[in-house]
């Protein structure tokens, strides 16, 4: 399915959802209240999911004389990859991560942390640019960014409809127990619309373009070992978006991961070297 295609279907189903859980709490007018709220978020997101997710990761932007090999290696992998060469952001976390975001081929973005330029060296940071690049020519971080952004601020219209119900002359616990169960359940659903397959399907064309999958592997358990050692501030809603999750997600809660497992990624990166 066309990726614009998918983002169109996600936010008219948030909408949809909305809209019915607004009506639960206050009626027409919470129903009105909340596609208001909607589609003002179904623009943002459109057109903005991408500044936000850089503005959220504290990143800014920077030019070729400021970092010539980096830039090198990116229109390099860029021709390869027959895309136009995305701008280049340095978020400040020490973490070492990166992350892609965009509408399009002509309006992307790759981000790397300062801690990704301090802790790998610049074949795996090359093989790191490539897996992004993949999904930049692939489309999918639209959905992507979208369905970050999205599920990040699910919580927060929840919240207000806690308070649409608080103002009620008595609450309806109905609807304190649909506002406690669908808030996280449709965050996760939306961070669900971004398949584990994409990863696997980057590291492929990650190693394929650069010829070196021993380097993608080596980047990735570095990043995980990088993000267990140097917690990263990050928004829940966007820890989709980088190569590997910034954040530890444990129990019940690690079965909604967007990313596949380290070690199965790592183990199919040296399948391919062999």
């Amino acid at each position: 399915m066309n990726p614009n295609t998918k983002t169109i279907i996600l936010l008219s189903v948030l909408t949809f959802i909305l809209v019915v859980l607004g009506f639960f709490i206050s009626g027409w007018t919470g129903a009105l209240i909340f596609l208001t709220f909607s589609l003002f978020i179904d623009i943002i997101s459109y057109w903005f999911s991408d500044k936000i997710a850089l503005y959220s990761a504290k990143a800014k932007e920077i030019y070729e004389q400021e970092a010539h090999d980096i830039f090198a290696d990116l229109k390099e992998l860029s021709a390869k990859f027959s895309i136009p060469t995305p701008k280049l952001y340095i978020s400040p976390s020490q973490q070492a991560n990166a992350f892609a975001t965009g509408r399009d081929l002509g309006h992307s973005t790759i981000c790397l942390t300062e801690g990704i330029l301090k802790q790998l060296n610049r074949d795996q940071i090359r093989a790191v640019m490539a897996h992004e690049l993949s999904h930049i020519r692939s489309h999918d971080v639209l959905i992507g960014t979208v369905a970050a952004l999205l599920s990040s601020s699910i919580a927060s219209i929840a919240q207000f409809g806690g308070l649409l119900n608080s103002e009620e002359e008595e609450n309806n616990p109905i609807v304190s127990l649909l506002l406690i169960i669908f808030a996280p359940i449709a965050a996760l659903l939306l961070q669900l619309a971004i398949s584990r397959q994409r990863e696997f399907s980057a590291d492929n064309a990650s190693a394929r373009i650069t010829g070196r999958p021993r380097d993608l592997a080596d980047a990735l358990l570095n990043i995980e070992s990088s993000a267990e050692n140097f917690p990263m501030s990050v928004n829940p809603g966007f820890a989709s978006l980088y190569v590997i999750n910034p954040l530890h997600l444990k129990g019940v809660m690690g079965l909604f991961s967007t990313h596949p497992s380290t070690e199965e990624r790592v183990r199919r990166l040296y399948a391919l070297q062999a």
